[in-house]
């Protein structure tokens, strides 16, 4: 099947890339010359595990290709993709400006049915707008149809390729046909193809992260109250992910959640209910926690050093909102380095993958190690703000050679608290006493 892929950020080169990868001829369109160049030459523009080699296999083959004329990326399309930027604006609501000017460029140029998909996370109401938009100017028939990405950055390639389910918002017969013939080599194993009516599908989205944006920020509440209270967050996770009804995953405790979704799509979710005239309590009480949670160690860090962190040398393990991703959107690092710096400490990072993306933004602000050992090394304490797998088991004796002091503040409670008392280390985490070394 000949499809087109507006759009080539995050989601629209997952999703070109997985679509050719099971036998599919697809096109990539996107405005930024230097980005198409990029690809094209066979340069990928995203790190994510697993992408690169079916991104090499399909270019080779050539059932992926890209380009910045509209046009010609639609021709002989039967679906076309609108994977573009929702940000959000300034009242939290999703910003539709870049989908509806490829609407408003689609309709004259459709010549033959075809189906035109919402893969963006958008507001409800978006499939309507998109449709009025091209169907102003379109001279055939044509649907739009909502179908929701639920791609998790670290795991998209095989989320996509392997779906626990795949939702779909179309009322129209054709469309559905279409897309069963299109999703079918993705649910052999039986999961279930969803299809609903294109609002229904539209807030599924919403409702599906701000549900687990909720999970996380009730665990976080959870820690708080274990600190307080002297009971221990890990015992306390295991004791009810255990139940069947509230089950393991989203229950882990830390410095709160960030990433390009969970922060827009529960900030977009609420403002959709506010102009609903509906008080949407839960979400409101979700982001208050969030926020709060991003710094929750820096008090312990000005305690620990009586207020006087100047000069000080903090080695920030993980900059990446999550492990195996350079996303950086909204990474609790960022707010946890600001604070630091605000308060005269000096900054040594490392990061696996998202160094170059902190770089434009903080630039010479801070200091770029290649190693964990690097940047620990002089320090006089570490502060872990990302769970990459290369911090879970580090050369303890190492640090403690090459640190200035024995600290380690713990945002993603990665080590066990007796082995570090052991070691002689002081470690705070969240939720869990705090070790004096």
């Amino acid at each position: 099947m000949k499809i087109a892929v507006v759009g080539t950020g995050y989601v629209g080169l997952v999703t070109g890339t997985c679509f050719a990868e099971t036998g599919n001829t697809v096109t990539c369109v996107d405005i930024d010359e230097k980005k198409v160049n990029s690809l094209s030459s066979g340069k990928i523009t995203i790190y994510e595990p697993g992408l690169e080699l079916l991104f090499e296999r399909n270019l080779k083959q050539q059932r992926l290709t890209f380009t910045t004329n509209l046009k010609e990326g639609i021709e002989g399309a039967k679906i076309i993709f609108l994977a573009l930027p929702t940000p959000p604006g300034e009242d939290g609501s999703g910003d539709l400006k870049y989908i509806l000017k490829v609407a408003d460029d689609l309709g004259p140029l459709l010549n033959d049915y075809t189906v035109i998909i919402d893969k963006s996370t958008v507001p409800v109401g978006t499939a309507v707008k998109v449709s009025k938009r091209i169907r102003a100017n379109a001279k055939v028939d044509f649907d739009v149809v909502s179908n929701p990405e639920f791609l998790r950055e670290g795991m998209a390639v095989e989320d996509f390729m392997k779906p626990d389910r795949v939702v779909i918002g179309t009322e129209s017969e054709k469309a559905k046909k279409i897309l069963e013939t299109l999703y079918s080599p993705f649910v052999r194993q039986g999961n279930p193809i969803i299809f609903m009516d294109e609002r229904s599908a539209e807030l599924t989205k919403y409702a599906a992260n701000s549900f687990l944006a909720t999970k996380i920020s009730f665990m976080n509440e959870i820690a708080n109250l274990c600190e307080l209270l002297g009971a221990d967050v890990d015992s306390v996770r295991k004791g009810i992910g255990t139940d069947s009804r509230i089950g393991k995953r989203f229950l882990f405790p830390g410095i709160g959640y960030g990433g390009s979704c969970f922060p827009k799509d529960v900030q977009a979710l609420a403002k959709s209910s506010e102009d609903s005239k509906y008080d949407f309590r839960i979400l409101k009480a979700v982001m208050e926690v969030n926020d709060f949670q991003k710094t929750k160690l820096i008090p312990n860090i000005k305690s620990h050093f009586k207020n006087d962190l100047k000069g000080k040398v903090f080695a920030v393990w993980g900059l990446s909102f999550k492990p195996h991703t350079d996303d950086i959107r909204e990474a609790p690092a960022l707010y946890n380095i600001e604070e630091l710096l605000a308060a005269g400490a000096i900054i040594k990072a490392h990061d696996p993958e998202s160094m170059e993306n902190v770089k434009a933004i903080l630039g010479s602000k801070i200091q770029y190690c290649e190693t964990p050992y690097d940047a620990a090394e002089g320090a006089d304490a570490i502060f872990i703000a990302t769970e990459w797998p290369e911090f879970r088991a580090p050369d303890f004796e190492k640090l403690s050679q090459i640190m200035k002091g024995k600290v380690i503040f713990d945002g993603r409670n990665l080590y066990d608290t007796q082995s570090l008392k052991e070691l002689g280390y002081t470690y705070y985490s969240v939720g869990r006493k705090t070790i004096y070394g």
